[in-house]
């Protein structure tokens, strides 16, 4: 029995799965994992210690719950961009630094928009510097950490270290690649050290490959520690995010995912790259294709923040709790009587671009109560959404097909919301995650499936349409959204 082992790496869990080729799965695996935050603004995980040892112990837990199965392919995914100095043995030089949540390579971004020019890094990378971008960090650890500079062979990212120990080859694909700017072109699709090449160095980055490409066979060395055996095709991987996509169905110019979940992350995949300042631009995991992408920074945090505030946990489980807090944003009205939430609890992403946007409430009367202020954080939420994917479909000329994934998909209210605003209809897929969509891409890697045949995987759940009687409740606190945000950064910038 060939199946397809799928393994991706979370901030806090790492999950598997084996999966045959019509994408029944035989089998999951997950573990638990934490992250590492030496100073303010600073987010590490040790590659060797959470990263490696997680893919060995879902590894071998899956071979044993199907000794018998052949495994045919193995695809990765994980968190990225991450940074990750490794010297020519392949062994970590220090943890690896995460993604946009890792904020220390601010000083960086400013003397890399000096050396080249804000103008010529959105040309160059189809996108501005950011907490999410990795060539600052990339230069961070040159000029702070020297020692760990001069033993750097490689920079690696999450999925690409991975490949490396189960194949020796060293490959990052275009789609987490196109996060590494300003040292990628996107209209290229290759690496552009141009003006910054005394900076960070061209050999210290890895040969580029697409997710469905195979980087090399899995070496004896490899097999011995997680029971994969010896010789089986490793791909080359992507990030969690794009491998969630692919495993929802969402691989076609116009299809577009909502990732509801703790924050959010919505993917728009294009035939041609596209730049917008508010968004982020990168290539997707398949060849010709791009996406645009957007998130916001909560989500699901802020329904917890809500329920917490308002005593609603009774310490019977989460299922209870949600269940109450869904009552009481129920017995409000769409509009929750005129209360406009702003939930920037952590700042906030696209389209804002804003790390020190701040949560807030307006519209608050000496007769608003609990149920008000419920239903005003989870149409908040819906709000912001909104904004970012409206940012999304503004140059798009044709309705894209909506896919919704995420633990956010059985908040009714939110999903309306983001419908109503949106005017899009949107399908609920139930996917089984990134882990899921990896397999997906190892069995098109190896051409046991085609595109077509493995969206045949997915299984939709309800459709959720647009309201018109709905939206037009809520779009005065949506107009006043944008509104509401820049007064109180005006307030903060006076202070």
């Amino acid at each position: 029995m060939d199946l397809f082992l799928g393994i991706d790496v979370g901030t806090y869990e790492t999950k598997g799965v084996l999966v045959d080729a019509t994408g029944r799965v035989h089998a999951e695996a997950r573990t638990r994992h934490g992250i590492s935050t030496p100073a303010p603004g600073m987010v590490e995980q040790d590659a060797d210690a959470v990263w490696w040892h997680d893919l060995v112990e879902v590894a071998t837990t899956l071979r044993r719950a199907v000794p018998d199965a052949v495994i045919a392919a193995v695809a990765c995914s994980a968190i990225g961009p991450c940074v990750l100095p490794v010297d020519s043995e392949l062994r970590a030089l220090r943890p690896a630094i995460l993604y946009g949540i890792d904020t220390r390579a601010t000083e960086e971004i400013g003397i890399l928009e000096t050396r080249l020019g804000r103008d010529e890094i959105y040309r160059r990378a189809g996108n501005a510097l950011t907490s999410q971008s990795a060539g600052p960090k990339m230069l961070w650890v040159e000029r702070n950490e020297p020692e760990v500079a001069g033993r750097t062979r490689w920079y690696l990212t999450s999925q690409s270290y991975l490949v490396a120990r189960l194949t020796g080859e060293v490959v990052i694909d275009h789609a987490t690649a196109g996060y590494f700017h300003p040292c990628y072109d996107l209209a290229r699709l290759d690496w552009d050290l141009g003006g910054i090449d005394d900076l960070i160095r061209r050999e210290t980055l890895p040969r580029l490959g697409w997710s469905t490409d195979v980087a090399g066979t899995v070496t004896a060395a490899a097999a011995a520690v997680t029971g994969i055996p010896e010789g089986t095709p490793v791909l080359v991987g992507t990030t969690d995010a794009v491998a969630e996509a692919v495993g929802a169905s969402v691989v076609a110019a116009d299809d577009l995912m909502l990732m509801y979940g703790s924050s959010g992350y919505f993917i728009r995949v294009t035939d041609q790259p596209h730049a917008d300042p508010r968004l982020w631009a990168a290539p997707f995991a398949l060849p010709g294709r791009f996406v645009l992408a957007a998130g916001t920074s909560t989500a699901g945090t802020a329904t917890r923040w809500v329920a917490d505030l308002l005593g609603l946990d009774h310490g019977d489980g989460d299922a209870a709790m949600f269940g109450r807090l869904m009552e009481l944003v129920r017995s409000a009205p769409p509009g929750a009587n005129g209360v406009l939430h702003l939930p920037h609890f952590s700042g906030e992403r696209t389209p804002l671009h804003d790390p020190a946007a701040r949560a807030a409430f307006s519209g608050l009367t000496l007769s608003t109560g609990r149920a008000e202020i419920a239903r005003a954080v989870v149409e908040g939420v819906g709000q912001s959404i909104a904004l970012a994917v409206s940012a999304l479909l503004e140059d798009g000329d044709v309705e894209p097909r909506v896919v919704a994934i995420g633990g956010g998909t059985h908040n009714e209210v939110l999903m309306q919301t983001v419908s109503d605003l949106t005017g899009l209809r949107q399908r609920t897929a139930a996917t089984l995650g990134a882990a899921y969509g990896d397999a997906m891409l190892a069995a098109i890697g190896l051409d046991v499936v085609t595109e077509e045949q493995a969206a045949d995987w997915v299984a939709f759940a309800e459709e959720v349409a647009p309201q018109e009687s709905l939206a037009s409740r809520l779009q005065t606190a949506y107009e006043s959204f944008p509104h509401t945000y820049r007064a109180l950064r005006a307030l903060r910038e006076v202070d």
